[in-house]
């Protein structure tokens, strides 16, 4: 079984529990809100997809892409 590495913007491998900075405002679909750029996400959780990670802000549970994302 091979181990998935999940790589953000800047190419550091994220782990689950890690946080992580948003450094592009997004739109979330369905949602009918905004994510700002600099937005700080906690305890990101690592998906099947080493281009996704799941997590949670405002409550919401949303799947971020990891283009979008940077190490704290």
């Amino acid at each position: 079984m091979d181990e998935i590495i999940v790589k953000d913007s800047n190419g550091n491998q994220l782990h689950d529990g890690d946080s992580v900075t948003v450094i592009k405002s997004l739109k979330v679909k369905g949602g009918g809100t905004n994510i700002k750029q600099g937005t700080t996400v906690k305890k990101i959780r690592l998906t099947d997809d080493p281009d996704e990670v799941d997590c949670k802000i405002d409550g919401m549970s949303i799947v971020l892409r990891t283009e979008f994302l940077r190490k704290k």
